[in-house]
């Protein structure tokens, strides 16, 4: 099955907070997650920034950190979602505002806005969505073992039901794996390219796979 863009939260277990990010693309396949600082970003691969020119949607920040705060997304509503955590604004809400600001990808599929935020101090994440037609933004608790995902097709809604079980991850490089080829994530197509914030104390381990 076929489910674009990944986002995920879950928990490792031995309870520290994961958020997730997985690249699956049919149209531009060849880019790569890349460590920058403390944040991720998705850039073409080298020989392929002329893509582009093509689709100006296909090079973000998908993971940053806002305080006790991990945020991964799609798009580039990564950044003013964190400026909004920062700013003191809760992040059920924030995730709302950024979303609704930035509004799903004006390109020819009508590409939704996905958001995965968890925290190194609470057992909870959410999971949001700004589609063509919804804003839906919903708070999960995290549970050692279990992830659980939402994607830009197919999986588009935060759901209890879009849930895996057997998550045995340590490390923010073993979590960056996982969604890419652990429990139900092995099913889904097309992956390019992957990366990971684990909680690790008062902050967060960063991780990334290129495939």
């Amino acid at each position: 099955m076929y489910l674009g863009r990944i986002v995920a939260i879950g928990m490792t277990p031995a309870g520290k907070a994961a958020a997730m990010y997985r690249v699956s693309s049919r149209s531009f396949p060849n880019r790569e997650a890349v460590l920058i600082g403390g944040q991720v970003a998705i850039l073409p691969r080298a020989g392929f920034e002329s893509d582009l020119r093509k689709n100006p949607y296909i090079s973000y920040n998908c993971i940053r950190i806002a305080g006790e705060w991990a945020v991964a997304t799609n798009g580039s509503q990564t950044d003013p979602i964190v400026e909004k955590i920062a700013m003191g604004i809760p992040p059920r809400d924030a995730i709302s505002l950024g979303l609704l600001a930035m509004d799903y990808e004006k390109d020819s599929l009508d590409t939704p806005r996905i958001v995965a935020v968890v925290s190194n101090k609470k057992p909870v994440g959410y999971l949001g969505i700004i589609r063509k037609d919804a804003l839906l933004v919903r708070e999960f608790p995290l549970v050692p073992g279990e992830v659980r995902y939402l994607s830009t097709y197919e999986k588009n809604t935060p759901s209890q039901h879009q849930v895996t079980t057997g998550f045995d991850g340590v490390c923010a490089e073993c979590a960056a794996s996982y969604i890419v080829n652990g429990g139900i994530f092995a099913d889904f197509t097309n992956p390019v390219t992957s990366a990971a914030a684990v909680a690790d104390g008062d902050g967060f381990e960063l991780a990334v796979k290129v495939l």
